[in-house]
């Protein structure tokens, strides 16, 4: 073996450790802010504040946590534009459950959504972060939900 590849070997025994512990998640991409949140019978979602960079990609995991069946106290999570009311929006999509409680006519301003999840299920939604610094509002659509406190911040800086 020449002094050189004894070299790059050398390297390579030191390093290939550190590669290995920045590995990302089988099957996700090493770009991606993977955040999970819970949601249950309290009506929080848990964290309620999340960060991002300008344009970074996230995956946010709904998880269901509580015991009352979905019918009754299902949870989305629907992450609105800047400029969108949460309120209005919520008002208007409450009698859309076909759609899970968002609206068709109002899509322009989602930026992402869940469908519904109940206890011990799980969903996720990856989506590009907006690429303008500041805060985006993000709510649970299912009816009394959003009145109830369950609402939250995605903060983008």
């Amino acid at each position: 073996m020449t002094r050189t590849a004894q070299s790059v070997r050398q390297i390579l025994v030191v390093v290939a450790p550190l590669l290995s512990a920045v590995a990302p998640v089988a099957g996700q991409p090493p770009d991606v802010s993977l955040i999970e949140i819970q949601v249950g019978d309290n009506m929080r979602f848990t964290p309620s504040v999340i960060n991002a960079s300008p344009g970074g990609q996230v995956r946010v995991v709904l998880k269901g946590v509580g015991k009352i069946p979905k019918t009754a106290m299902g949870h989305n999570f629907v992450l609105l534009k800047t400029g969108s009311d949460p309120k209005a929006f919520v008002d208007k999509s409450s009698p859309a459950r076909e759609t899970d409680f968002v609206v068709p006519a109002m899509k322009d301003q989602v930026i992402a959504a869940t469908p519904l999840v109940g206890p011990d299920e799980t969903i996720d939604v990856t989506f590009a972060a907006p690429k303008k610094a500041g805060e985006y509002a993000f709510v649970c659509t299912f009816p009394g939900h959003f009145k109830l406190g369950m609402k939250g911040q995605l903060i983008v800086k």
